[in-house]
């Protein structure tokens, strides 16, 4: 059975202590988004160390099945996701696929990479979760090429309330190994952080947007 308490503690310790968490309340991080945010998380960096990838692997593996039950195929969410997909795909012995950003402006044109079909069931993976906008793209093109979006599958989520909104708005089921209130718990008892910078790490998770325009003021 797949322990969810336990797990998010221990993909939150493997990813700051690993860096693939950096925490910066009082020197904030800026994302492609242009949001001022206390919190950088490159995923990426879990695949150089062997231990914590089979790990993650695994964890990933068990949470589908039992979550999401059966599937015929992974697909990885360009470009982030399909090295965790691969993975995943790799370990149940599924097909895999990848789905682009956008579809290619030359050859064939194919936003969807690899064979899928019409009613497959297909369970997405992520690296990440934050608004949710770039994973839901690629569930709207698998379900465009006639899959059975199972759901998706992600390390770690923010757990804004938009992202929520905008999965059960897709009537999409997703689920994440770890989250930002299971990190910022972790972060804080073993003294990656103090408790003023609990504060504001608390304050930008209710409105990251808000957060941003008062920190650059």
């Amino acid at each position: 059975m797949f322990d969810k308490s336990e797990t998010e503690q221990e993909v939150a310790e493997f990813l700051l202590q690993i860096k693939a968490v950096k925490l910066q309340p009082n020197d904030p991080f800026t994302w492609a988004s242009g949001w001022k945010s206390p919190i950088y998380c490159d995923n990426r960096v879990t695949l150089s160390h062997p231990a914590i990838r089979t790990y993650i692997r695994q964890k990933l593996v068990r949470l589908i099945q039992d979550e999401f039950g059966p599937v015929a195929c992974i697909a990885g969410v360009a470009t982030a996701g399909i090295p965790q997909g691969v993975l995943v795909a790799q370990e149940l012995g599924l097909p895999f696929v990848y789905v682009r950003a956008k579809a290619k402006e030359h050859g064939t044109g194919n936003l969807i990479e690899g064979d899928v079909f019409e009613g497959q069931r297909v369970l997405v993976v992520e690296d990440l979760i934050s608004t949710g906008k770039s994973s839901l793209q690629a569930v709207d093109a698998l379900r465009a090429a006639g899959c059975d979006v199972a759901g998706l599958v992600a390390i770690f989520t923010y757990g804004f309330d938009l992202a929520v909104q905008n999965f059960k708005d897709a009537g999409c089921k997703f689920a994440a190994l770890s989250n930002y209130k299971a990190l910022v718990e972790y972060a804080e008892q073993h003294q990656y952080i103090s408790k003023s910078d609990v504060y504001l790490l608390e304050q930008w998770r209710e409105n990251p947007a808000e957060w941003g325009q008062i920190a650059t003021t």
